[in-house]
């Protein structure tokens, strides 16, 4: 699928509500879901393969990887907000999708989430600016699980996610470098909007580096 054509359908979706400050809600624009996505696939194989959506949102991440031909895809989100719009993004889809769509309403670091049986997991976290290690409960979740790969979304400056990964037994390589867009969402924003760099990181098993050492 060309990356035009998937940012169209992505940016169709219903708009993450971003309503609750505390759970650092950011909705992941279209156009970058689906190049990053694209890039999941390329590296990782989507098709066929069950993919954890972490901190779901409106499901953009895991829509993108159901229509990229994911075997199945759970999400996991714990705003009820968030979860009715996911709900109604997931019902717009084809009917031989639905049945491929698992959602959990669960908040991570609390509930207890069996990911035993999962290929990838694919996640834009609370970056712990309004909570400090608001986002280590969702890394710990991802770095204990079965999965082959765990692509994360998050601020350039987080120095503190590789050696996190490199204590639990992972390596990593850095897939995108871009601009993530802040609406002014929350009251406490001066600017009209924001901008701030971002990386994609590939965590993976050890041996299983997928890009040229000089990419990475």
């Amino acid at each position: 699928m060309r990356p035009k054509h998937l940012a169209i359908q992505l940016s169709r979706l219903a708009p993450h509500p971003c309503l609750r400050v505390e759970l650092e809600q950011y909705a992941t624009e279209g156009d970058l879901a689906a190049y990053w996505m694209l890039a999941v696939d390329q590296l990782d194989g989507i098709e066929g393969q069950h993919i954890v959506d972490l901190g779901s949102g409106n499901g953009i991440l895991g829509i993108a990887a159901l229509l990229l031909g994911a075997r199945k895809v759970t999400f996991v989100e714990t705003d009820e907000d968030a979860l009715e719009v996911l709900q109604s993004n997931i019902n717009s889809l084809d009917e031989s999708l639905l049945a491929q769509a698992n959602v959990i309403n669960a908040r991570i670091g609390r509930d207890a989430l069996d990911l035993a049986a999962v290929d990838l997991i694919v996640m834009n976290p609370p970056w712990g600016v309004q909570t400090a290690k608001a986002d280590r409960p969702f890394l710990e979740l991802a770095f204990g699980s079965d999965a082959s790969a765990v692509h994360v979304l998050h601020s350039e400056k987080a120095a503190h996610i590789e050696p996190l990964a490199k204590d639990l037994g992972w390596e990593w390589e850095h897939i995108i470098r871009t601009v993530f867009r802040l609406p002014p969402t929350y009251m406490h924003h001066s600017q009209r909007r924001g901008d701030t760099e971002v990386m994609c990181w590939r965590f993976h098993r050890p041996g299983d580096a997928r890009l040229p050492q000089d990419e990475s």
